[in-house]
């Protein structure tokens, strides 16, 4: 049943206000989560977000554009209220329709979506009528929002993609600061751990944004629309293509109050799952080991080197497999070791292919496949198995090609970039290749002048379509790896994602790729696994390696990156390391680590844990020149205080006990790892 100021209305009854008739406010409340409620007023075309009775959003509306004209909720001067019981991927649920008509307007539909058991709720604006166009789409827009606590009060911006060395933000809002993110966003208090959580769960047609302005630690401006746009965000060099037709819907979001915003977040990535589901079959299971040319070889790749390597994990880290499986990734410069480059014969790596297989290993390569690095040798350069040059696939912006990170984008909708992917894909599947890492996919989603398909108009529609082909053509068997990418958009085609851009071997890289986990970390819901990218020791100090190795244990999947077909300190201590069976019991989890600290800026925190089994871990950072002091709280780790543990750590394998706390001791640019089990 549903109540609206006092009048109880049957569900799927329609309930109407008209301005014309005198009345007081009315009311209808939408319940969602535990204590939560959705407050519409059908006299206004206003709403509230209430947890109990805490008014966290208020006086929300939906705003759109149309044909250029701006378009609030507030602007009507009829609505109607209908609920109807639904069943989808997030199970049974409630779907609530605001209707709004006015003559001389689009009709406007506020949609709401409630599940039991779901702390949130799902929202999006649809415009009705005739010959509409629109390019933004907000489904909530609110001057105040209060999240309660008061004190180190954080709104997060997360970006678009791991491009450029892209990094998270978690800006104080202790003085005035406005904040444009990508795809979602949160704002919280770091102590109480209270917060919001906004953010789109569909990126097959919107790019977008969740703009916030904070002041004395409260939200003044709180807005989530579908059509981000920016140079430095998106990488767009021109305004969100509009969508146009009889129907426009703005893209599906997610609301939500959470008591610890972590929690939220990683709703947020599970939901997203549940929204948008994969198209390729999940790889749960068998957390994916391996090598990348990468990390040291890049153009130094060679036939010579890589048996060398394939050899070295052959014969000397037999312990290092998961599911039995471990991959030899060939990246970037595969084709200079290939006899006429990719449109010779692939003979050589068949022989490479089948050499892996022969000792228990899986061969990997490479593609970048909407873009053209060859471009400064012209347009007319034929593409490999097509009657098409390279110019007929440049995508044009502002009727100029589209460069970026040295590289031009293709249109990912042309059908000669289709027939390169398919001529590449099916020439290493044949070779027996079972890995792909896919890279620099940013480059379609770009807002473009045109597509070839007449029938697309946004970068994120081009995106989609060009995935959808990527991942059919490289088939079920293939292990799909994306390296730049989008965030949120790639879930849906890959197993696996780096969540950073590049990363070596130095404590400042390690510390570079933790800031992505450290927000970023419930990504791990939203893809089979995440990963740290290629692990390099080269001749750091053993602090820097442990850090470096232990990166990637806490981010997800482990994909190792020295030249182990020379000899240096780098291959005796990765055969140490990975011959402790705690590290590869770490390594074989596959899911990444929470944060302990979310105030940090745009740099990481120093903890990160992890419930395994029946047993809690703890990894500990020092990314500083000088040695680390710390006492740390039991109960932050979810530990009773009360009880005794035994405490393990793993790279020293010394054991100690701790109750209450554990004091902890670090030498500079070094890190620990502890396993808690209760005595």
């Amino acid at each position: 049943m549903i109540f609206a100021s006092g009048i109880m209305v049957k569900t799927n009854e329609a309930f109407a206000v008209t301005k014309k008739k005198p009345y007081a406010k009315r009311y209808v409340l939408i319940p969602y989560g535990k204590n939560g409620n959705i407050k519409y007023d059908l006299s206004s075309g206003l709403f509230e977000v209430l947890d109990g009775n805490k008014v966290i959003i208020q006086a929300a509306s939906s705003v759109c554009k149309n044909n250029g004209v701006t378009i609030s909720s507030k602007n009507y001067s009829q609505r109607q209220f209908t609920s109807v019981m639904i069943k989808d991927n997030f199970g049974e649920g409630k779907k609530f329709i605001v209707s709004s008509r006015k003559q001389g307007l689009p009709e406007l539909q506020q949609v709401f979506y409630t599940y039991p058991g779901r702390q949130s709720f799902l929202m999006e604006v649809i415009l009705k009528g005739s010959a509409l166009s629109s390019n933004y789409m907000a489904p909530l827009v609110s001057e105040g929002a209060e999240i309660g606590p008061v004190g180190d009060n954080r709104t997060l911006f997360v970006p678009f993609d791991n491009d450029a060395w892209a990094t998270y933000n978690a800006k104080s809002m202790q003085s005035k600061i406005a904040n444009t993110s990508a795809e979602v966003g949160a704002v919280y208090e770091e102590v109480s751990r209270n917060g919001l959580v906004l953010g789109s769960v569909e990126h097959g047609v919107w790019k977008t944004g969740v703009r916030t302005m904070g002041q004395a630690n409260k939200l003044v401006q709180l807005e989530i629309w579908g059509g981000l746009a920016d140079s430095l965000i998106t990488h767009d060099k021109i305004p969100h293509a509009k969508l146009r037709g009889d129907i426009i819907k703005s893209p599906k979001i997610m609301v939500g109050y959470y008591a610890d915003w972590r929690s939220g977040m990683e709703e947020y990535g599970k939901t997203n799952r549940l929204a948008d589901p994969p198209v390729i079959v999940s790889r749960k299971g068998a957390t994916p080991f391996g090598w990348n040319s990468w990390g040291v070889l890049q153009d130094k790749i060679s036939f010579e080197k890589i048996y060398k390597i394939a050899n070295f994990f052959s014969d000397s880290l037999k312990t290092f497999r998961n599911g039995n499986t471990l991959y030899i990734d060939l990246d970037a410069f595969w084709d200079y070791i290939v006899p006429g480059g990719s449109k010779g014969d692939f003979a050589p790596l068949k022989a490479f292919a089948d050499y892996c297989h022969n000792h228990g290993l899986q061969a990997g390569a490479y593609m970048a496949p909407f873009t053209d690095w060859g471009w400064k040798s012209g347009p007319d350069r034929k593409v490999e198995g097509t009657e098409y040059t390279y110019g007929d696939l440049w995508t044009k912006v502002n009727g100029k090609y589209y460069d970026f990170d040295g590289g031009r984008a293709i249109d990912p909708t042309h059908p000669g970039t289709k027939k390169i992917i398919a001529y590449i894909a099916n020439k290493l599947k044949a070779s027996g290749f079972t890995m792909m890492k896919v890279d620099f996919l940013g480059h379609a989603t770009i807002e473009a002048d045109s597509f070839y398909d007449k029938n697309i108009t946004t970068g994120m529609q081009a995106y989609r379509q060009g995935m959808e082909f990527l991942t059919s053509t490289l088939g079920k068997d293939m292990l799909i790896y994306a390296a730049i990418s989008p965030n949120l958009a790639t879930g849906r085609y890959v197993h696996t994602r780096r969540i950073a851009c590049d990363a070596f071997k130095s404590i400042e890289n390690t510390s570079y790729t933790l800031n992505s986990v450290n927000y970023g970390w419930w990504q791990t819901y939203l893809y089979d696994f995440v990963d740290a990218d290629h692990i390099v020791f080269g001749n750091e100090t053993l602090g820097a390696n442990h850090a470096r190795l232990a990166s990637g244990l806490i981010t997800g999947s482990l994909i190792l990156g020295d030249d182990f077909s020379t000899e240096g300190q780098w291959k005796g201590r990765i055969k140490d390391l990975l011959a402790n069976e705690d590290i590869l019991k770490l390594a074989r989890n596959g899911v990444a680590f929470e944060p302990l600290e979310t105030n940090t800026g745009d740099k990481s925190g120093r903890f990160f844990t992890r419930v395994i089994g029946s047993s809690v871990y703890l990894a500990a950072f020092n990314f500083s020149n000088n040695p680390l002091t710390e006492d740390i709280n039991l109960n932050k780790l979810g530990l009773d205080p009360k009880n005794n543990y035994q405490v393990k750590e793993v790279f020293t394998n010394t054991v100690s006990n701790a109750s209450g706390h554990l004091p902890l001791s670090l030498d500079q640019k070094n890190v620990a790892i502890y396993i808690f089990t209760l005595k």
